[in-house]
């Protein structure tokens, strides 16, 4: 029975895969986030951060990942109702863009807080 279930859920996660590969190939603000999570999680090993540092920092990247993509999802459901200049419709697409610089933002907070300590240990004694 669960073997049954867990077979019926495989077309999801093609489906799922499909889409992030879709994502990546098709928009141009992955290259920057997949440059920014290179350096961040490169950082985080140079610099030794603790587990839980790391896992502050994989979730903040997993989150603005997600922003991302489900801007792009907007941008393209928008797109599929009206390719015409609507207000409403730049608004979906401007608020959606909004909320990836909200946690791009907030991304930027989170690295300083557990970066700089130790970058300024490093330099500075």
């Amino acid at each position: 029975m669960i073997f049954n279930f867990l077979k019926s859920r495989i077309p999801a996660f093609k489906y799922a895969f499909d889409g992030i590969i879709e994502f990546w190939k098709e928009e141009k603000n992955t290259k920057i986030h997949t440059f920014f999570t290179v350096v961040v999680v490169a950082l985080a090993f140079i610099l030794k951060v603790s587990g839980t540092e790391f896992c502050i920092l994989i979730l903040t990247i997993c989150s603005v990942w997600c922003a991302e993509a489900m801007n792009s999802a907007v941008e393209r459901v928008v797109d599929l109702v009206t390719l015409e200049k609507r207000p409403l419709a730049k608004a979906a697409k401007d608020i959606a863009a909004g909320a990836v610089l909200i946690f791009a933002i907030g991304s930027v907070f989170i690295g300083s807080i557990i970066f700089l300590p130790k970058l300024f240990s490093i330099f500075v004694y």
